[in-house]
Parts: C-alpha cells; structure tokens; sequence
C-alpha cells in the first residue's frame, strides 16, 4: 500500500482489485496461439499453429472518440469496450485479414474497479464475437488529466491473412458489384456533431424514449459498433470477394474510395437500403443536407463489399444462412467519382 501515492489521487488497491475483477472476462477470450498470461508486461501469440505458408500481418488501432461523453452522461459503460474492438477489427477485415489478438488502452480520472471491470466486459464481448483474443492491455490512473468517472479508451488489433489472399484493391474493376451489410445505428462516428444537434441544441433528453424509438435516446445512441467479423468469414468460404470498406468517419463519400485503384468511382442508389430512424432525428434536428449526412455518418450502412456481378446472387444467399441481411446498393464505375443518388 502506498499512502503518498494514494494523496497524490493514484490508488494502488483499486487497481489490483480491477485486475482480479477482470481476470474472468479477458480468460473467455482465449483463442488457438493466444498465452494466458494476465499481468506480464508482453502480450503473447503463436501465429505457428495457423500453418499459413506466406502470413501477412495486418494492424488497425483506433479509440471511441466523443462516443464516451454520451456514457458519461447516461453512466452506461458495457457497451463502448465492444466499440473499441469493433472500430480495430472491422478495419483489419476489409484486407481480408482475420482478427487473432487484441490489446486495450484504457485512461481513467479515478480507478472505480466496478467501472473498469464493466468497460473490460465490453471489450471481451467484442473480442469473443470477433473470435480474437484480448492478450493484454493498460489501465492508467490519471487523475490530473481526466475527472473522476471519465475516462478514454482505444484499442489496437492484429490480423492475419494468407499472402495470395490479401485484398489490395488490385482485383476491384469497373462493372462489380456493391453489397452493403447493415450498421447497427451511428456506430462510433460523427459523435461531436450528434451531441451538437441533439443533446445541446435540441437539448433533448437521454433517458426519454421519442416518438419513432422503442428504448430512450441513450440506449439508442450507445448502441455498440456492429462487428462484421463472422459475416465476411462466412461469406470468404462461398465467395471471392474484390474489395471491402468499412464506413467510419467520413461517411460513403471518404471510405468508399479508400478500396479502389485510381481512376475507379462508385456510383451508390440510397434508396436501396432502409436508413435507421436515428438518422432521420438527426437531419430533421439538425437540418442538414442529404449530401453532408452521406459523407459524416454511415445512413445504415457499415460495410462495402465489391463483389463480381455473377457471384451476387451467391452473396445474397450466403447471408440468407446466417440471417444477416445485404442489400444491393450501387457498382463500381470508371467515371473516378463518388456518385450517389437520392
């Protein structure tokens, strides 16, 4: 026990205590090649058991961003560690990479030990649905940076894929074919301007549910990252897919692009997929035009997939088995532009 250090707002005990509490949820996690070894000061992995003849690693970190204000607000924290791994592997997925290991940072004003373990149950739900292991991480008590009960949280994930299966963009052509699979909500995206238009100028209320929603607005607002882990698994063992991209910030008009080669554009109908209702508050709250709500927030959308235009009925029918919808939503053009129509 370290009394000095306790003055200067840094709590030993609590941070053993988070440790114990967290034990559970990070050993759930334990996937082939993945060392159980809690409190070392390196994660490890044996990528030797996946027998790949040319292994390429592939590596995505990212964080929640303002996301976190909404928990602090409604004081709901199991959800954003699943938004932390989802906004990691969703990244490492569109080159074809599958997921295997995952560490979390995480930085808090005051270690509260039920916090952190409630935070760390989100990021091993996000890693088990992933089917990647969490194999180590950070906790750093910080109470000159952040206030008690605040806290940031980030993550970073590594991928690996088969060398002659790495997608690069090389493969994309005029004439493919777009698919897109569902977002869950806003995702982790675009969290600034939601908070802006809803919470402080339309001063609307997180604990009420409006008219449209069937839970209150911060249940709806936290709704965690969906995870396409699973979904493009299922659909690589049925398919060759040319391209993927996932819709972060920046929205269709940013991350569309970002799997094509030069000169290709995308021309996308958003009429062909249903846009959540989330979507439609904001616009109204925020009267804003159709074309900056396409190029800040996914609109319902969280991933692209490029896909041969005889293999789309294939696709389609793959995500029928597993219950995951996909809708037609565009091509892949020559014209070098992102066009979408309304």
């Amino acid at each position: 026990m370290s009394d000095k250090y306790r003055e200067a707002g840094v709590d030993l005990e609590a941070g053993y205590e988070s440790v114990r509490r967290i034990k559970n949820h990070v050993e759930r996690t334990k996937i082939k090649g993945a060392y159980t070894a809690l409190g070392s000061f390196g994660g490890m992995f044996d990528l030797s058991v996946y027998g790949l003849k040319e292994p390429v690693l592939v590596s995505g970190t990212d964080g929640v961003g303002t996301k976190l204000m909404v928990a602090f607000e409604y004081d709901k924290h199991d959800t954003v560690g699943i938004d932390a791994v989802a906004m990691c592997v969703n990244d490492v997925l569109v080159q074809g990479a599958m997921p295997i290991y995952f560490l979390d940072y995480l930085a808090v004003g005051k270690n509260h030990p039920a916090q952190i373990e409630q935070l760390v149950k989100g990021v091993s739900d996000g890693c088990v649905e992933s089917e990647c292991a969490l194999i180590g991480g950070e906790t750093a008590e910080m109470p000159d940076m952040y206030q008690d009960g605040h806290y940031d949280i980030a993550g970073f994930c590594v991928g690996v894929v088969e060398k002659s299966k790495l997608l690069d963009g090389s493969t994309i052509d005029a004439g493919q074919v777009l698919i897109g699979l569902p977002s869950s909500g806003c995702h982790s995206n675009g969290f600034s301007l939601i908070r802006k238009i809803l919470l402080k100028d339309a001063k609307l209320d997180l604990h009420t549910t409006y008219e449209g929603f069937d839970q209150p607005l911060g249940d709806v607002l936290l709704t965690p990252t969906k995870l396409y882990v699973k979904t493009i698994k299922h659909l690589l063992e049925k398919v060759e897919i040319k391209g993927m991209s996932h819709i972060t910030g920046g929205g269709f008009y940013e991350n569309v692009p970002r799997m094509l080669k030069d000169g290709l554009g995308v021309r996308i109908d958003t009429t062909a997929f249903p846009r959540p209702k989330i979507f439609d508050l904001l616009q109204e709250k925020g009267q804003i035009e159709n074309k900056e709500m396409y190029n800040v927030f996914n609109m319902g959308i969280g991933f692209v997939l490029a896909v041969d235009a005889n293999d789309v009925d294939t696709v389609l029918a793959s995500l029928k088995e597993i219950n995951e919808p996909g809708y037609v939503i565009g091509e892949v053009t020559n014209t070098g532009e992102v066009e979408l129509t309304w």
